[in-house]
């Protein structure tokens, strides 16, 4: 088991399976999405760029998307909390996943690199 594996599998449900499926929706928005492990958290990369993290909230332990250009990102879902630059977009996983406003996001950041307002390697 890789260390990417172990995060997702050391979980408890119903956090795992949902934190599975968001890892699952990221990589396939874009073949060059790429995963790794920064911080002790799962990390997505486009072209090596970071621009998306998973993560569980301290307190309630309900998983999140942060988003690294979330200044960027205008959404209802999105909160900024105390960070300057991130934006997460927090998620139950005792229900729905939203798959179609995390695809409408992951686009809008994917979009940030590809269209270079936030440059790549």
């Amino acid at each position: 088991m890789d260390k990417n594996e172990h995060f997702y599998l050391n979980k408890e449900e119903p956090n795992k399976s949902c934190l599975l499926a968001l890892r699952d929706i990221i990589t396939r928005q874009d073949d060059n999405v790429t995963e790794t492990t920064k911080y002790g958290m799962p990390c997505f990369c486009y072209k090596k760029k970071m621009f998306c993290y998973l993560w569980t909230d301290k307190k309630t332990s309900e998983p999140y998307i942060l988003f690294v250009e979330g200044q960027y990102l205008e959404h209802s879902m999105l909160e900024t909390g105390n960070r300057n630059r991130m934006k997460i977009l927090r998620l139950n996983p005792n229900e729905d996943i939203p798959i179609d406003t995390i695809d409408l996001l992951l686009q809008k950041a994917l979009d940030l690199y590809k269209n270079g307002t936030i440059k790549t390697r």
